[in-house]
């Protein structure tokens, strides 16, 4: 049971470190973060498309029920106060925070104590799906963490009825925060419930029986589920027990800028909690929730009904657990796990500053694109995967937000967003991946450079902007460059001869 404890226990100290998580996010104006970008750009036409002719043309949004709506809907109310990208950075500067008091408080419930050990999950808030940008799924792990420390405190303490009647809403909000967070709350209360349930002295058949009826106050989502299923044919599933990217996936826990820091990072924490394993040092009261996590790991594919990378999502999230299981003591631990947690927020802080010296630098384009305009990006990628990029994947869609344009990055996966491209004439370059290009000889997911420069329909767009490269057409004028990106405006009729 929790007492008072150590300086780790003490309230204030949870909410420094919780505090000291948004470091690396308080000073740029862009959280730089892959696919926000592009989500930016869904929250602006989400917000103004009633009343911006140019985004009414182009996109269609009307809302419907997703697991996926965390800060859709939380952008609205911080949307129209602080505009769109004030908002944004606001949600996202509070997801670690959330996250790391999460941890804590589920070491706390589990051991009666906050363990040094649990420190080394910390820099977890800040894992490879928080840098890449699936900002709903964060925000619903960053909620699945203290909705599963509430799940054990009042289970601990008898308080079952006054449980069930709390969690039936809390998981059909947190289902539509990011259905995924709900489904890793659930494993994770079965498997504290289910040690509860052993510890009390039942047999496992009714343990898990027992456990499993307890979480039925989590499963009104299944209903949305099954009735609202997309039969839309890019919400797709495939890629089933691809090894290599699962141990590739192990390596990229705290993937950010640097390489063979991030890897030996995160081999390290995995080190830490497999020697506890080892030792038997790890309470099985998140031991079972970690095997769940895993064993889910092993069996889903990576893209799940048309969501990417949906095996890797679960791989941060499984680790922390792992290493808020682990009963440990002493001052030197914590001296270590501290000073982990510093060198790896100093790092993060580090890389976004960098992030946000070249946002800047680019999106100089914006000065001399006109308002409502219609944007072919471009954005030219190495022929070989990098450990480290630039981030520019979606930085076009800041157009959306400040010049009320239309950019070909977004998305349209009916069981993930809201949101439609209507824009004729784009064909195959309205939306994303047909921003994403690369040199003549290589193969990526995206068109080859000068394809799209050649086949893009001219009627359809009046500017192209290309990040990290140059093309050449007799139609195309250069309107601004800053010698690595160039802004193009598409001349058309007498004006191109």
């Amino acid at each position: 049971m929790p007492g008072r404890g150590g300086i780790l226990d003490r309230r204030w100290t949870i909410a420094l470190l919780a505090l000291a998580a948004a470091i690396p996010l308080i000073w740029p104006p862009i959280p730089p973060l892959v696919d926000l970008l592009g989500h930016m750009g869904r929250y602006h036409v989400e917000l103004a498309i009633d009343r911006v002719p140019s985004l009414a043309a182009a996109f269609d949004f009307h809302w419907k029920l997703l697991g996926n709506l965390g800060v859709d809907l939380l952008i609205v109310p911080l949307g129209r106060l602080f505009g769109v990208e004030l908002g944004t950075k606001l949600i996202a500067l509070a997801i670690p925070p959330l996250t790391v008091a999460g941890m804590l408080w589920v070491a706390r419930e589990v051991h009666g104590r906050v363990p040094p050990t649990a420190l080394f999950a910390l820099p977890l808030a800040y894992s490879y799906p928080f840098h890449f940008g699936f900002l709903n799924f964060s925000l619903s792990v960053a909620f699945a963490f203290n909705l599963l420390a509430l799940w054990i405190r009042l289970g601990r303490l008898g308080r079952t009825r006054l449980r069930t009647a709390l969690f039936v809403p809390l998981s059909c909000l947190l289902w539509l925060t990011h259905m995924v967070g709900w489904g890793l709350l659930g494993l994770s209360a079965f498997g504290t419930e289910f040690v509860r349930r052993r510890r009390q002295g039942e047999q496992i058949v009714r343990a898990g029986f027992l456990a499993g009826l307890a979480c039925l106050a989590l499963a009104l989502p299944l209903i949305p589920m099954v009735l609202l299923r997309s039969d839309s044919p890019t919400a797709v599933t495939f890629d089933w027990f691809d090894w290599n990217a699962k141990i590739f996936w192990v390596s990229t826990l705290l993937r950010d800028r640097w390489q063979l820091f991030d890897v030996v990072s995160a081999w390290a924490l995995l080190l830490i909690a497999g020697i506890a394993g080892i030792r038997r040092q790890m309470d099985a009261m998140l031991v079972v929730p970690v095997l769940l996590c895993l064993a889910v790991f092993i069996v889903m594919p990576r893209v799940a009904v048309g969501s990417a990378y949906a095996d890797m999502r679960l791989l941060p999230f499984t680790c922390a657990l792992a290493l808020l299981a682990i009963r440990s003591r002493g001052k030197w631990i914590a001296v270590a796990a501290l000073a982990f947690f510093a060198i790896r927020l100093a790092a993060t802080t580090t890389s976004f500053l960098l992030y946000d010296r070249l946002y800047r630098d680019e999106l100089r384009a914006l000065d001399y694109l006109p308002r409502g305009a219609s944007v072919l990006s471009l954005v030219v990628r190495p022929c070989h995967a990098a450990w480290a990029t630039e981030r520019l994947d979606h930085l076009p869609a800041l157009a959306i937000v400040r010049r009320d344009a239309f950019t070909n990055d977004q998305w349209t996966v009916d069981s993930a967003q809201a949101m439609t491209v209507i824009k004729p004439g784009v064909g195959r370059y309205g939306t994303d991946p047909s921003q994403l290009v690369y040199p003549k000889a290589c193969r990526g997911e995206g068109s080859d450079l000068q394809r799209a420069v050649r086949e893009f329909d001219r009627a359809a767009f009046d500017h192209v902007w290309v990040l990290n490269g140059r093309v050449s057409a007799p139609d195309l004028r250069p309107v601004w460059s800053n010698g690595h990106s160039t802004l193009y405006r598409v001349v058309r009729g007498k004006e191109s001869e």
